[in-house]
């Protein structure tokens, strides 16, 4: 995973901040979008984007082939959920690997949920997605959405070779346009897609990200 930069590598948190105050808008209300209710909750945040990105998120399905849509699966994560998400599977992870160091197991952990405070969800600028037929029929792209590195054996990670021939393509066909419409993959996982964040900011040269942390009520 040498040439994968992730979430908990330093250049990350000292990617610098401007943060634009572009609000968070609801996915729900734009009907040419499905947005699926597998990490529903109570207030909705998930179903939450700032507007540039949803505006993004709209040009990358537009230059998807015919008869073939997005599907988002979840945008904004508040910061205690993002918390939550990432102490629960380093948990995980301490308990299969008792002897590494706390530095070794953040760094483990951040190849499947990002440390909480450079976590682009929770700048409302990242998107957990997947691909549909216009019936909502999801496309096959190797592994579940979310699956962790371990369920998955590897096949999570986006340019992963035990996947089919199949799957590699539909990965390629929302990679080009997810691309195309200005969004970075983070590499470990095939379906999570951010822009504007730090991560976006590093890969992209940048020269600071526009979305910090993001609530529902003050972006």
């Amino acid at each position: 995973m040498t040439d994968i930069i992730l979430l908990s590598d330093h250049r990350v948190a000292a990617t610098r901040v401007a943060e634009n105050g572009e609000p968070l808008v609801d996915a729900r209300e734009v009907t040419t979008l499905r947005v699926d209710t597998r990490k529903a909750d109570d207030d909705g945040s998930y179903a939450h984007l700032r507007a540039d990105v949803l505006r993004r998120l709209l040009l990358a399905q537009d230059a998807l082939p015919p008869g073939i849509r997005l599907l988002m699966v979840e945008g904004f994560r508040p910061h205690a959920l993002q918390r939550r998400y990432f102490d629960a599977y380093a948990a995980t992870l301490r308990t299969a690997h008792p002897d590494a160091p706390p530095e070794r197991i953040r760094e483990l952990a951040s190849a499947y949920i990002s440390p909480p405070e450079v976590a682009p969800h929770v700048s409302g600028g990242a998107v957990d997605l997947t691909l549909c037929t216009g019936d909502g029929t999801e496309l096959p792209l190797g592994s579940e959405v979310n699956a962790t590195p371990e369920e998955s054996a590897g096949g999570c990670r986006t340019a992963a070779v035990g996947i089919d021939a199949e799957s590699r393509a539909n990965r390629a066909v929302m990679g080009r346009a997810m691309t195309a419409a200005g969004f970075v993959n983070y590499p470990t996982e095939w379906w999570h897609w951010s822009y504007g964040d730090r991560y976006w900011a590093l890969l992209t040269e940048a020269p600071a990200a526009t979305y910090g942390p993001a609530s529902l009520s003050h972006p």
